[in-house]
C-alpha cells in the first residue's frame, strides 16, 4: 500500500514539474509578447507625429524601403492587435495552467499526507 501511494506521490510530483515548466514558459512568451507591444505602441505614437507630406521608411533588413504613411499606420495597428490577441490567449493558457497546478499541488499534499498517516499506523503496530 505505502509503495503504492509512493509511486502516485512520484506521478504527481512529475506532473507538477510538467506544468511548472508550461507555466514558465507561457510567463517567458508573455513577457516577449509584451516587449513586441510596447515597442509597436511606441512606433505607433511616433507615426502619429508624422505629417501627411513627410516621407516614411521601413527597414526590411539592411534597407530601407519607401513605404506610404497611412499603409505603416494600417499595419502597426494591425500587429498591435495581432499582439493583444496573442497576450489574450496566453493569459488564458496560463490561467488553465494555474488551475492544473493548484489541482496537482492539492493532490500532491493528500498523497502525502496519507502516506505519512501509513506510515504512523505502521509505527504503531
Amino acid at each position: 500500500m505505502a509503495e503504492q501511494i509512493q509511486k502516485n506521490v512520484q506521478n504527481e510530483i512529475d506532473v507538477l514539474k510538467k506544468y511548472e515548466k508550461e507555466y514558465k514558459t507561457l510567463q517567458q512568451q508573455r513577457q516577449q509578447l509584451d516587449g513586441q507591444l510596447n515597442e509597436n505602441e511606441v512606433v505607433k505614437t511616433e507615426l502619429d507625429f508624422v505629417k501627411e507630406n513627410e516621407e516614411v521608411y521601413k527597414m526590411i533588413g539592411k534597407v530601407l524601403i519607401k513605404q506610404d504613411l497611412t499603409e505603416a499606420k494600417q499595419n502597426v495597428a494591425k500587429r498591435i492587435d495581432y499582439i493583444k490577441g496573442e497576450i489574450k490567449r496566453i493569459d488564458n493558457a496560463s490561467a488553465v495552467t494555474e488551475m492544473k497546478l493548484e489541482d496537482c499541488r492539492t493532490k500532491l499534499t493528500k498523497l502525502q499526507q496519507e502516506l505519512q498517516q501509513l506510515q504512523l499506523s505502521n509505527i504503531k503496530k
